[in-house]
């Protein structure tokens, strides 16, 4: 069986880590990769050992891809195309008619969503998407929430599995070297690390609405991520007196290294499928305060492991944090994490998400 999985190329936050880790988790020989744009994504591939091609584009304009794209499938003989994201949503729609594979699909994010605030292009682009999936032959839900999502788009219940994501546990190398005070921290502050896309539908704002009402000085928090309303967002900062207490550190490959020095991750989402950064989170045993969204409480099913609150609401997340850093005091916050990991390694595991995309794409052929 031989599987192509198809990206753009330029994604830098969740898909693109639950893509790479899913691919190093199959046989070399039996999946490849295909991207549309130069990025992370095609440097991580080859960094893993993954069998990545890029089918360059001039612009995102450029349709003359559609033809190379054809032929790659067709002349590789891949029996399953599992394609992520709009772009390749809409390019794997153009061409179905002429290939004969299946085609699958996962979902990272609300569809209705994915171009807000993007204008009159991100209308056109939200429509053009909807309707490539109506030619999608099975979905990859990431939560239960999402699938019911789907359906409301009118997408049959019959063509969606629910696959929660997962990340591997019992074997995770890497060798820490940041230190606090590499970015300007003392070692007695609170560290919330928000890793997320800076974009509209991940709730910085509310974050910082939040964080204008607390008294201790010593919480600091560090924005892991880049996106199109950097500049809004960093004067927000500045306009609500915020620079001593949040810094923004763009896109970064060390996440595993920042986690370490986390006391607190935060997700302040207004819609999620199942964000592996909580997965993430866990894997170094730190708790996680997250909006309700997605699968976020399937993961964060119980007050013992961390703190799951309404999403856009600026007073349950700073009573939240407070409560927290009170723990942190105390020396009680790491029994949370350590908790989390538990739960997580034993529902959420790598191997099982292979295992069920697998058989899915078996019994497909």
């Amino acid at each position: 069986m031989k599987v192509l999985h198809v990206i753009s190329g330029g994604e830098t936050g969740g898909s693109r880590k639950h893509l790479i880790t899913l691919l190093s988790r199959f046989p070399k020989q039996d999946v490849s990769l295909v991207v549309f744009q130069e990025g992370t994504i095609l440097e991580e591939a080859r960094e893993n050992g993954i069998d990545v091609h890029l089918l360059k584009q001039t612009s995102r304009y450029d349709l003359s891809v559609l033809s190379r794209y054809t032929n790659f499938i067709n002349n590789g003989g891949y029996e399953i195309v599992h394609t992520h994201g709009p772009r390749a949503n809409l390019f794997t729609s153009l061409i179905k008619h002429k290939i004969h594979a299946k085609w699958v699909c996962t979902i990272h994010s609300d569809p209705a969503l994915d171009f807000v605030k993007s204008g009159i292009k991100g209308a056109i682009f939200t429509k053009l998407n909807l309707f490539s999936m109506k030619k999608i032959d099975l979905f990859f839900a990431v939560s239960n929430r999402f699938k019911k999502n789907l359906m409301s788009l009118g997408i049959p219940e019959h063509k969606i599995v629910v696959i929660y994501n997962g990340l591997e546990f019992n074997h995770h190398p890497y060798h820490n070297t940041l230190q606090k005070e590499d970015l300007n921290l003392s070692s007695s502050d609170f560290v919330l690390t928000m890793i997320a896309r800076l974009h509209p539908i991940k709730g910085h704002e509310v974050l910082f609405e939040a964080l204008q009402t607390l008294k201790q000085k010593n919480i600091k928090v560090l924005l892991v991520g880049d996106g199109p309303i950097e500049q809004e967002l960093k004067k927000a900062v500045t306009e609500k007196g915020l620079s001593s207490t949040v810094q923004f550190l763009g896109f970064r490959k060390d996440v595993d290294e920042l986690l370490s020095i986390t006391d607190v991750n935060l997700l302040t989402s207004y819609s999620e499928s199942f964000p592996l950064v909580l997965l993430e989170a866990a894997q170094h045993k730190v708790t996680c305060i997250a909006t309700n969204v997605g699968g976020v409480a399937d993961l964060i099913n119980s007050p013992e492991l961390g703190w799951v609150i309404p999403p856009n609401n600026a007073e349950a997340l700073r009573n939240a944090i407070i409560e927290a850093y009170e723990l942190y005091q105390k020396n009680e916050l790491s029994n949370k994490g350590e908790k989390l990991y538990q739960r997580a390694t034993s529902h959420f595991s790598l191997e099982s998400l292979y295992k069920a995309i697998r058989d899915t794409y078996e019994g497909l052929v």
